[in-house]
């Protein structure tokens, strides 16, 4: 497939290194122009371009993104062809993104974006730390093997991701439609919390959607206290025992 990333961010790097070895015809852009980004995850025939190139001419479009970014993206997404499969991988943090006020009245993270571009999603990606994304995908079938959620209304949409997601080492388990996507938003039982197949229904059926915010904060919170800077990403091993002692 021919695949655009917005987004050389912890998640979009990985994703354009395993979807590029998995063969497909990925372009990759972010927002400082295609110099600026490392060459290191070209290295399996991916292509640096520019944003509005990254969106021309494919079959699917993956936004890795900060959330508060989408508003900015919405343009480019807008002239997309019907065809045209968009996943977003954001997770909403109002310290980063700014206060969005629906988000903050319940509304499912991935329908706000949906209404932001205008279009049918899938939500994907977005229930696992980058560290474990980088370092433990496996061959579909592997014992262990961590199994992300993945949300969409549409057949192709929801098809699609979760094809891709298999792709990058990961079973992916089809949570529902994009209203019910909350259920994976950070602070729920199976955001990063490195579940396996079995263990996701269980997972998703146990989210409480007012215990959400506190519970993303409290994370902020212990990770900030161990990291310090705001931009490094703890270890996985850390990171998933943090979650899974306040998410579940």
């Amino acid at each position: 497939m021919k695949i655009g990333i917005l987004g050389t961010g912890h998640i979009g790097t990985t994703l354009v290194t395993k979807l590029s070895l998995a063969g497909h015809d990925v372009k990759v852009a972010n927002s400082r122009g295609p110099e600026t980004v490392d060459t290191a995850i070209l290295r399996n025939g991916a292509r640096a371009v520019t944003s509005a190139e990254a969106v021309t001419d494919v079959d699917v479009v993956i936004m890795s993104t900060p959330l508060g970014a989408i508003p900015k993206i919405a343009p480019l997404i807008a002239g997309l062809p019907a065809h045209v499969v968009v996943i977003d991988t954001s997770n909403y943090y109002p310290a980063r993104d700014g206060k969005v006020d629906a988000i903050e009245a319940g509304m499912a993270e991935s329908v706000w974006v949906a209404g932001q571009l205008g279009r049918p999603i899938a939500k994907a990606w977005n229930a696992i730390t980058s560290a474990s994304f980088a370092e433990k995908g496996m061959p579909a079938g592997t014992a262990g093997r961590i199994a992300i959620p993945v949300a969409a209304d549409g057949d192709r949409e929801r098809e699609v991701a979760l094809a891709l997601v298999e792709e990058t080492g990961l079973d992916a388990f089809y949570s529902g439609t994009l209203a019910d996507s909350w259920r994976q938003q950070p602070g729920a039982p199976c955001y990063c919390t490195d579940l396996s197949l079995n263990e996701m229904p269980k997972a998703l059926a146990s989210a409480e959607l007012d215990r959400l915010p506190r519970r993303r904060e409290l994370a902020i919170q212990a990770i900030m206290e161990r990291v310090g800077d705001g931009t490094t990403n703890p270890d996985s091993d850390y990171a998933v025992r943090l979650t899974r002692a306040l998410f579940m």
